[in-house]
């Protein structure tokens, strides 16, 4: 008797649930339904009353960048003109300014310029906000409609309005365009250090095999400065490929989408590695995406120091999906966000140095260039003698073997703050 009153319960429970579960469906194919002709029913009124004569595909256009835009900054719609800009982009040789920017609080910001860049060399820096574009203010302006704008033929004109953190009042920066071609990776010896210096602009598809050559081709070096400022991301094969070459085993980074069940890691292989020397990494507001991932990573995995100050913040993954069966229209829509091996995220955080440091010159003792030693007197007569033939060559010596130099360090106070810190974790080793 008890066991007949225990499966009637269990049927009774399972039909309440199967009839829940339908209720909820036919409410949620309901509430779709209802939700459709909302939307159907705008687009119909706007076409029909709009004071000025809107077609629909106008409007359809519209309401899909809208749409977009207010998911987040990252995600827009494509039409046929944005996606083959995109394509060009792609290519990785375009008529521009040479920045990265990004949307932060509303406000069109940039992440960094790139390296040689008509931007870089007119002055502007990470973390500017740009009021204008020429004369077009960027105030509820798309992320899109910007990169539009400042994109153009090589040697024309462009005027950014920017807002600093330090300045009083805007600032006009005077660029002119040009053909955007980026040298992702070069390295350098530093003078009288077995170190050596990487500097890395962006990661595009040949960046792990150039930072290869450049380890190979430095097999006494004890210790790696590399240098991912103002580096604005790019490929996650690349950012994967540069970390395994410094560790040898865990996860890299890994990616969740809206169902969390579906996480994909990505871990480091021991046959990829090619150094075990001690690293230091520096960052600043300009790193972003790619640059946070490799940081991030060897952070985690104690594996280096990372020095500079706290990166940009964008740790979310962004897939270009077609809406048309020719692909000439698309949206880039955000997917899934990137988590480093400690199980932390990137995203509106960033990557917080171990050790803080600032931008600018290197603090040296006031009027030391004016105190003279015996030594000094002694070699005074020989240095002049010297001068015209000996320091000139000495110079042009140390460009051709591509060398930083004392003085070149003693401008940037987080490389000096860098190679202190790698020669403490040399000497430790």
């Amino acid at each position: 008797m008890n066991r007949f009153i225990l499966i009637s319960s269990i049927v009774l429970l399972l039909s309440q649930s199967i009839f829940a579960n339908e209720q909820t469906e036919e409410e949620n194919n309901q509430s779709r339904f209802e939700s459709l002709s909302k939307l159907t029913q705008v687009i119909g009124t706007v076409e029909k009353y709009y004071v000025d004569d809107i077609k629909l595909q106008e409007i359809v256009d519209k309401a899909l960048k809208g749409l977009m835009q207010e998911l987040d900054a990252h995600s827009t719609y494509l039409d046929k003109k944005s996606s083959k800009e995109m394509s060009i982009q792609t290519q990785g040789e375009f008529g521009g300014l040479g920045i990265t920017v990004g949307m932060r609080d509303g406000a069109l910001t940039v992440i960094s310029p790139i390296d040689d860049t008509p931007a870089y060399k007119a002055g502007v820096k990470a973390g500017d906000i740009i009021l204008k574009i020429d004369d077009n203010s960027t105030l509820n302006m798309t992320l899109d409609e910007a990169v539009s704008l400042m994109r153009g033929k090589a040697k024309t004109p462009i005027v950014l309005t920017v807002v600093r953190e330090g300045e009083n009042k805007p600032i006009k920066i005077d660029i002119i365009r040009d053909i955007i071609k980026i040298q992702s990776v070069f390295s350098k010896t530093i003078e009288n250090e077995d170190l050596l210096y990487v500097r890395v602009s962006s990661f595009d598809r040949k960046v792990t095999t150039n930072l290869k050559k450049a380890i190979k081709n430095n097999p006494k070096t004890k210790g790696i400065i590399l240098d991912l400022r103002n580096n604005p991301g790019g490929l996650l094969t690349q950012a994967i490929g540069v970390v395994d070459l410094f560790v040898d085993e865990g996860v890299i980074v890994s990616q969740k989408g809206r169902n969390s069940a579906e996480e994909e890691k990505f871990n480091a292989t021991i046959a990829e590695t090619m150094t075990d020397v001690p690293v230091v990494v520096l960052v600043n507001g300009g790193s972003a995406s790619a640059s946070e991932i490799v940081s991030g990573a060897l952070q985690d995995h104690k594996r280096a120091v990372v020095i500079g100050e706290e990166t940009f913040g964008k740790g979310s993954v962004q897939a270009i999906l077609p809406i048309t069966q020719d692909r000439s229209e698309n949206i880039k829509i955000t997917i899934a966000k990137y988590y480093l091996p400690s199980g932390r995220t990137i995203q509106a955080k960033g990557i917080t140095p171990d050790v803080i440091s600032h931008e600018g010159e290197v603090v040296s003792e006031k009027n030391a260039e004016f105190k003279l030693k015996e030594a000094d007197l002694k070699k005074h007569l020989e240095v002049e003698l010297n001068k015209e033939n000996g320091v000139k060559k000495d110079k042009e010596e140390k460009e051709n073997k591509k060398t930083l130099t004392e003085e070149d360090i003693s401008k940037d106070n987080q490389l000096n703050t860098a190679i202190g810190i790698l020669k403490s974790l040399i000497i430790m080793k």
